[in-house]
């Protein structure tokens, strides 16, 4: 069990404020390439217009920090943002928008909750073995969506094909558990000669390389027991970790041990998420030139506490 598990695919960490999100993330080092909208007519044969959800992708090799937004006013949206022109056949586009619609009241509601990360998606070699485990454990799921990504390549943009799946609480709508979505995905292998791109990161960053879930001390055995169908056997301690995923939990009440100073707004939630990077040295100057508060944890660790990184601790922590 957990096998089939390659650690994060990505974490989404969903704003208020695109702009302003590109912002504090470029202080904090990372290159944030201009976000995506879709666009599309409100009737068949009408002008195009933005709709839905904008976002952007923070690139590491292997995976992907992403930053979603919901396009409630498109006037706020930053100037760079790139229109993505969505054609569907006339008698497609009254479910297209209802789905966006329902993808958009979806990530608003996760923001009523609080402004953070609350999709935490795992990388699979084997989607559809996942589908089978899963299923064979017990665990619901809406099954395995075919999609499309955009990858940055030596070429260009280009839209790269991708499956993936999303566990569902049986007592909440499809796709959503109490922590928000949680999920797989397996990413179709990208030719050599359209090998991905990966940006140099100012602070150094090097991957996404864990989700820290924090939740009720009382409730710590069944989030515990959950994981483990999820994501194969922990290793205990300290904290509850999935390393085969990634993935921590965390009970509330040692969370201050872990991070301190750090609360968590809602519970379960997920509270950081970590990056590696090459040289902590060098990140922790570039973070102090720029203002932005830091907290050592440890001579190969620190992090940017939640109040200062839109709702979610960011931990930098020394590659090797």
């Amino acid at each position: 069990m957990g096998d089939d598990i390659n650690g994060l695919h990505h974490v989404g960490h969903l704003v208020h404020d695109m702009g302003l999100a590109m912002e504090r993330y470029r202080q904090l080092g990372f290159t944030v390439p201009a976000p995506a909208y879709p666009v599309l007519p409100s009737v068949a044969g009408g002008p195009a217009e933005p709709f839905g959800v904008a976002n952007t992708h923070v690139y590491f090799p292997g995976n992907f920090v992403e930053l979603v937004a919901v396009m409630d006013d498109p006037g706020r949206m930053p100037a760079e943002a790139r229109p993505i022109p969505l054609q569907v056949p006339d008698d497609k586009l009254p479910g297209l928008r209802a789905a966006i619609r329902a993808t958009a009241a979806n990530i608003t509601s996760f923001l009523q909750r609080f402004q953070g990360v609350h999709i935490m998606i795992a990388d699979t070699p084997d989607i559809d073995g996942v589908a089978a485990r899963l299923k064979a454990d017990g665990v619901g799921h809406g099954g395995v969506h075919d999609i499309q990504r955009p990858v940055e390549t030596s070429a260009g943009v280009r839209m790269e094909p991708a499956r993936y799946l999303e566990i569902s609480d049986p007592d909440l709508s499809s796709g959503r558990v109490p922590e928000g979505r949680i999920g797989f995905a397996e990413n179709a292998p990208i030719a050599a000669s359209q090998d991905e791109r990966h940006p140099d990161h100012p602070n150094g960053a090097t991957g996404l390389v864990e989700c820290v879930l924090c939740v009720d001390d009382a409730a710590l055995p069944e989030w515990e027991r959950r994981y483990d169908t999820y994501f194969g056997p922990a290793q205990g301690g300290d904290l509850t970790r999935f390393d085969r995923a990634n993935v921590s939990v965390v009970a509330a009440s040692a969370l201050d041990d872990l991070l301190p100073g750090e609360r968590p707004a809602a519970l379960p939630a997920f509270v950081a998420y970590a990056v590696s990077v090459r040289d902590l040295a060098a990140a922790e100057r570039l973070l102090l030139d720029n203002d932005v508060p830091i907290t050592r944890t440890g001579p190969q660790e620190m992090f940017v506490p939640g109040d200062a990184a839109l709702g979610v601790a960011i931990i930098f922590r020394q590659d090797g």
